[in-house]
């Protein structure tokens, strides 16, 4: 894959920095995989009422099942809360709709435990509707059961397990907008405890579908309680949908997906009067950073997302130059990809080598732009976009020394919640001071030495968590 035409695209050595997603990215999900194909679904109103049934429609969807609006005879199963077997078929009867023996009527712990697996579970007899009479009370194995039973939730995310499968997107999603527009607003108070929130919320093997669902979980402060509130009965939160159409967080988060501009540079051209891009570009008064400047010059590529195998193709050109001048180097692809994702905004590298001397790493990185400049020159590639036929990725590299190896793989590895959970159980659980270099124990005031990430965790007391179960 060719390389972008300057290295500021393709390296970056300062601090890290928060991606901001798409304009209209968050919340958006026009359609739906269907993963199950043998199963169509037709979900009750009756006794659950048409917010409910709405609700569990689209979380279905997410899930990969087929779930459809009207009664037809496609329909194989259907599913029903508070309902008997009798009143079911009863109901049918009322729509005209002969059932047939292949139709299965269930009771909604049913759909609720295989959204919760990721797949339909085993039909038992508590989920199945037997026929009965009408005015029988319900059977024991009839009643609802709750998916999963819970244990303590803890709320730092470095003692919980999180994968990438999400089962309460529908409310993360929004909670990540509240946090990002109080990001926007340097409240830090309120956007970390929408960040906590979203955080605990991933991590729970079940979808939320009612307020008692939340009973003992932790993170969750009654204004959060709030938006999951409203989104059980609406199916949307208000408070989302006005940040989303405020022109205040529209034009920061359209400002902020511009590499190496941050909140002080949007709040900037804000006030300015400033809404679109286009007008920035062609303010003459206007002065820019090198990395602006390139963001500006590359924004289509730089705000799409990289692909796993962009990532490891570039992953190929980064370890040939590292290489090229440290032979023994060890260059670990880091983030989000080391955590399991098939997509990111960017890539992350960390480099180490055994027996380097502290001028070899502090001159590695010159070395390495250096080379690829030539290359690109050589190559004859110029920087004009027409006729391109090359996409730049941003790309970090960390050089770090190999006795601190381990400390800079747990750092990078993200998430940034868990990093943060992690750094937080050490100062408050275990008086220890961690951080992208060393683990500080203040009690016995000396540093504790880790080959690996397992090390640091045993250090910690911490059970070891796999990077794929850190997407906090």
């Amino acid at each position: 894959m060719p390389l972008p035409t300057n290295p500021l695209q393709m390296v970056h050595l300062g601090p890290r920095k928060k991606r901001s997603r798409q304009m209209g990215a968050s919340m958006v999900c026009p359609s739906h995989d269907v993963k199950f194909q043998d199963l169509v679904l037709y979900i009750l109103e009756k006794k659950m009422g048409t917010t409910r049934r709405a609700f569990l429609m689209e979380l279905a969807r997410r899930k990969g099942f087929r779930v459809e609006n009207e009664l037809s005879d496609s329909i194989t199963h259907i599913v029903a809360e508070n309902n008997s077997g009798s009143e079911v078929l009863e109901w049918l009867q009322g729509q005209n709709h002969k059932a047939s023996s292949q139709l299965e009527l269930l009771d909604v712990s049913w759909l609720i435990e295989s959204m919760a697996a990721g797949t339909p579970v085993e039909m038992t007899g508590k989920h199945q509707l037997v026929k009965r009479d009408y005015s029988a009370s319900p059977s024991p194995e009839l009643q609802k059961t709750p998916p999963l039973v819970i244990k303590k939730i803890s709320q730092y995310a470095c003692q919980r397990r999180t994968t990438l499968n999400n089962c309460n997107q529908i409310f993360t999603d929004a909670f990540d907008v509240l946090a990002e527009n109080y990001e926007f607003r340097e409240n830090e108070v309120f956007c970390l405890a929408f960040m906590r929130a979203a955080s605990v919320l991933k991590s729970l093997p079940f979808t939320i579908i009612s307020m008692k669902d939340t009973e003992g979980i932790p993170c969750l402060e009654d204004k959060v309680k709030c938006i999951i509130e409203e989104i059980i009965e609406d199916g949307e939160s208000s408070e989302v949908k006005a940040v989303l159409n405020d022109e205040r967080y529209q034009s920061f988060k359209l400002f902020t997906s511009v590499f190496g501009v941050g909140l002080k540079t949007s709040e900037k051209w804000f006030r300015m009067g400033y809404r679109t891009l286009n007008k920035i570009k062609l303010d003459k008064t206007l002065k820019f950073t090198p990395m602006q400047k390139a963001g500006f010059l590359y924004y289509e590529d730089l705000v799409s997302c990289v692909t796993r195998e962009e990532a490891e193709a570039v992953g190929m050109l980064v370890k040939e130059a590292v290489w090229a001048f440290l032979p023994e180097a060890f260059v670990t692809m880091t983030g989000g990809f080391r955590r399991g994702k098939k997509i990111g905004h960017d890539v992350d590298f960390l480099i180490t080598s055994p027996g380097s001397r502290d001028e070899d790493e502090e001159q590695l990185l010159p070395k390495v732009i250096n080379l690829w400049e030539r290359k690109r020159v050589d190559s004859g590639k110029c920087s004009q976009q027409e006729g391109k036929t090359w996409k730049a990725i941003r790309v970090d590299l960390v050089m770090c020394p190999y006795e601190r190896r381990a400390f800079a793989l747990l750092g990078w590895t993200g998430s940034r919640q868990f990093e943060r959970d992690i750094r937080r159980y050490a100062t408050h659980e275990r008086k220890m001071i961690l951080d992208n270099h060393a683990l500080y124990d203040k009690t016995k005031k000396i540093f504790l030495k880790a080959e690996s990430e397992e090390e640091i965790f045993a250090h910690l007391g911490l059970d070891y968590i796999e990077p794929w179960e850190r997407n906090a």
